[in-house]
């Protein structure tokens, strides 16, 4: 992504922007945990109004909890670019940020206090998306690069932890497929709502 044009720009004084989503695809009987964490961190986010350092501490525990779960992961995509002006790398991240929100099952129901529902009556979910889009200044070479094989995807994960300790985050914003227990998504639907997924 990079170019003699960002040597220039560097000297020049200008700020460099790294604006990236990645999709994860998790399949398995044991997926549905991952739902009460993507929840947990979903209610804390909200709690704290966007806070940056409260999104931040959510992307990692969700990050963590991936990588725990790499067994189950099925598919991956990602795509982002790199921008020079703050103002164009916000509309990106907005860009991004509302077309997630519009995937289908991608909205949580979080007026429903955790254990309200009857658990033991819902159909759990075998398929899982998370949909993670970040801003980020300065360079990151593990994001900015083909994240659809296991090994760059471990690095990419691992970057977006360390970005939040450097404090080089900018924006962040997680979205997950389907939002609320009992909510399924089906092997057609996700063939048809998130096309870019490539296997793992």
């Amino acid at each position: 992504m990079s170019d003699w044009r960002d040597g220039l720009r560097k000297t020049m004084g200008k700020t460099r922007f790294v604006v990236c989503r990645l999709f994860i695809h998790l399949a398995g009987d044991q997926v549905a945990p991952l739902l009460g964490v993507m929840n947990r961190v979903a209610r804390q986010a909200i709690d704290s109004e966007g806070e940056l350092e409260v999104l931040g501490e959510g992307l990692v525990e969700i990050c963590e909890s991936l990588l725990q779960y790499d067994t189950y992961w099925q598919s991956a995509a990602n795509e982002g670019d790199v921008l020079w002006d703050e103002g164009e790398a916000g509309n990106y991240f907005n860009d991004l940020f509302t077309d997630s929100a519009q995937r289908y099952l991608s909205e949580p129901d979080l007026g429903t206090p955790g254990g309200a529902r009857d658990t033991f009556s819902l159909p759990v979910t075998r398929n899982l998306i998370l949909m993670i889009t970040v801003a980020v200044e300065g360079e990151v070479p593990q994001l900015e690069t083909d994240l659809a094989n296991i090994a760059a995807l471990k690095a990419g994960l691992k970057a977006l932890i360390n970005l939040h300790y450097q404090k080089t985050l900018r924006a962040i914003q997680v979205h997950f497929s389907p939002a609320q227990l009992g909510d399924e998504l089906t092997s057609d639907q996700l063939l048809q709502h998130f096309p870019e997924l490539i296997p793992l």
